[in-house]
């Protein structure tokens, strides 16, 4: 096998990268050298320096085999894992045998991937982090399994979430703590939060997340990773009910691997919702008019480091002759809240229901914070969810007309960095647990029912050395304008030479 180039050296001959990424790209590695022996790590490997994009381009180029690239992620999942448990099922043994096969040639052939636990690959478990579906075994590919593998990816394992992605981290009673690779004793978020672990310990460059109220937001700021939430209707994700407000793409290290996969995953379809957006390649000319306000749809001010991060954000858009505006959030979070619960609560009630038709006592397969959501929904009114999904409408309507107003919002992701685990776990007492989530999450659901795109871009340190992202969000069918932001961003304040302690790369 030939010795492999510097990443440096050989992105110089990669078409798909730009300039200006491109120094930035270099500037961060160069970085990662010079602190490499100040921080906590296991061993490197020829390939973990690039980023998916840059792994596809060395098997296009013959530098490597997708092979090479299974065997490389293998061994880096098998020294970290053990610590953190953000891969929760895995089948190299399937993997290495695709990865010798033709694969599909695509825009990133025989990059390793993930997929979260939530959703399905053929043959292997499906849990949902739950003791209700322990042992169920899919019989096909869930759709962005299919389009990842259409676009040569090589699928190596499900990543940990909670029970049926339901909470803000991920912890489940089935599964198992998913730890931050930054502190060990800190949640990574969720839903999706061994996928981000998973990317920000260098165990994959990027990796499946879905998203129904901040699942993969929450998760990129806890870890310090790039995440994008897509607008609704951007997947096709097959046949949805009245108030489905989840989404899925991935996270990522780098900006260009997520609009990779963005670009991979879209609906191209005739019919689509949405005119397809294809790949965004690197940032614009055009300069935007940002919104930014810190407070949250309660009228309450995030932790003190969550604010002056995001204050530096808005200084960074400025510096960039970007024009930051004063914005306040138009959604009145108690109605809000209030609907938004009803609907995320009804599933927990199907849950139930479906635990008691097996035959089974709802307590011993579903967690207490999914039997307090269910109890919650039993106590609405029978029209509440009718009324809720009226406020959806409304919520929605608000937030068209801010952007009318704005190209792009900033504001927080979180109200504040990543908690200890155990600190919003499932099995808390559940009114305590409701209290603290809704004062936690209460900048990212807004994004899911007005359907409206929106991305945490790792930009921030909390005082104890802990991730803190910002939140961009635009207009409906806008995830061209947030990805070009994000490009902009990524080369001003290039995050990749930032590494938590458990780091494989």
């Amino acid at each position: 096998m030939e010795a492999l180039s510097s990443p440096q050296s050989y992105f110089r001959g990669d078409v798909m990268l730009n300039t200006l990424h491109r120094r930035a790209f270099m500037a961060s590695t160069a970085a990662v050298a010079v602190t490499a022996a100040l921080r906590p790590t296991f061993a490197a490997d020829e390939f973990s320096a690039f980023d998916a994009v840059g792994q596809a381009s060395l098997v296009r180029h013959k530098k490597a085999t997708a092979l090479d690239l299974v065997n490389a992620a293998a061994k880096r999942i098998d020294a970290a894992n053990p610590k953190l448990n953000a891969v929760v099922t895995e089948f190299f043994d399937r993997a290495r045998t695709a990865a010798k096969d033709k694969l599909p040639d695509g825009p990133l052939t025989g990059v390793p991937y993930l997929i979260k636990d939530l959703d399905n690959v053929a043959g292997i478990r499906t849990t949902s982090g739950s003791r209700l579906m322990a042992h169920d075994i899919a019989r096909e590919n869930g759709p962005l399994a299919d389009k990842a593998i259409a676009g040569g990816m090589v699928l190596m394992g499900k990543t940990n979430t909670p029970e049926f992605g339901l909470t803000a981290t991920t912890e489940s009673i089935l599964l198992g703590a998913c730890h931050n690779p930054w502190a060990l004793d800190r949640s990574t978020g969720g839903s999706s939060g061994g996928a981000a672990a998973a990317v920000a310990s260098g165990m994959v460059p990027v990796a499946h997340a879905t998203d129904g109220g901040g699942s993969i937001r929450i998760p990129a700021s806890c870890c310090g990773v790039f995440g994008m939430k897509p607008s609704r209707g951007r997947m096709k994700l097959g046949d949805t009910l009245p108030g489905d407000i989840a989404v899925e793409n991935c996270v990522s290290r780098t900006v260009r691997d997520s609009a990779t996969v963005f670009a991979m995953s879209e609906n191209n379809a005739a019919a689509a919702p949405l005119k397809p957006v294809g790949f965004v390649a690197g940032p614009s000319k055009r300069r935007l008019n940002i919104g930014f306000g810190t407070a949250n749809y309660f009228g309450l001010e995030p932790d003190a480091d969550v604010k002056a991060a995001l204050e530096e954000t808005a200084k960074l858009c400025a510096g960039l002759g970007h024009a930051v505006v004063p914005v306040k959030t138009p959604i009145d979070g108690e109605t809000f809240i209030d609907a938004f619960l009803t609907v995320w609560a009804s599933g927990p009630a199907n849950l139930v229901a479906l635990a008691k038709s097996k035959g089974l006592k709802p307590e011993d397969v579903l967690e207490p914070w999914t039997l307090g959501l269910a109890e919650f929904f039993a106590r609405k009114p029978k029209d509440a969810m009718a009324k809720s999904l009226v406020q959806f409408k409304e919520a929605e309507a608000e937030v068209t007309a801010l952007f009318k107003t704005c190209d792009a919002w900033l504001t927080p992701v979180l109200a504040s960095p990543p908690p200890e685990l155990g600190y919003i776990a499932p099995t808390v007492p559940f009114q305590t647990c409701y209290d603290r989530i809704v004062k936690y999450v209460s900048y990212t659901p807004i994004h899911n029912v007005a359907g409206t795109p929106a991305m945490s871009v790792p930009l921030g340190m909390s005082k104890a050395g802990l991730p803190i992202g910002s939140q961009f969000a635009a207009a409906q069918g806008g995830e061209a304008t947030l990805f070009a932001l994000a490009y902009e961003l990524e080369s001003a304040r290039p995050w990749a030479a930032r590494k938590p302690g458990i780091w494989v790369g």
